[in-house]
C-alpha cells in the first residue's frame, strides 16, 4: 500500500505564502499524475492542482495565478506553493496520486491531509 507523505500546511494571516510538500514512492512517483485536493466540513473534496507525470498543469480557477504546483524528480515530490492566500482557501489539503497499472487497473492514493488556516 502506498503512502503518501505530506509536510507544510499551518496558519497564516491573509496575503501569506504556505508550501506543501508531497512525497511518493520513486515507483509511483514516476507513473503517476499527483494533485492536491482540499476539502472543508460538510462539502466535497475539491481539486486544487493536479500534475501529470509528463508535466502537464491543471489548476482550479480560484487559484489559478495564486498557486504553483510543481514536481521535485529528485525527492519524488510534488509542491504545492500557495501565495495571496485567502481565508476562503482554509480547509484541509490532500495529497493524491493516480496511475493506471500494466493491467489497466486505476489506483489512487491519498495522503493523510493537512490542515491550512487563513485569518483575514
Amino acid at each position: 500500500q502506498e503512502q503518501l507523505v505530506e509536510t507544510g500546511g499551518g496558519s497564516v494571516q491573509a496575503g501569506g505564502s504556505l508550501t506543501l510538500s508531497c512525497t511518493a514512492s520513486r515507483s509511483v512517483f514516476d507513473v503517476a499524475a499527483m494533485g492536491w485536493y482540499r476539502q472543508i466540513p460538510g462539502s466535497q473534496r475539491d481539486m486544487v492542482a493536479a500534475i501529470t507525470s509528463g508535466g502537464r498543469i491543471n489548476y482550479a480557477d480560484s487559484v489559478k495565478g495564486r498557486f504553483t504546483i510543481s514536481r521535485n524528480d529528485a525527492k519524488n515530490s510534488v509542491d504545492l506553493q500557495m501565495n495571496s492566500l485567502e481565508p476562503e482557501d482554509t480547509a484541509v489539503y490532500y495529497c493524491n496520486a493516480i496511475l493506471e497499472t500494466a493491467t489497466h487497473r486505476t489506483l489512487s492514493y491519498w495522503g493523510q491531509g493537512t490542515q491550512v488556516t487563513v485569518s483575514s
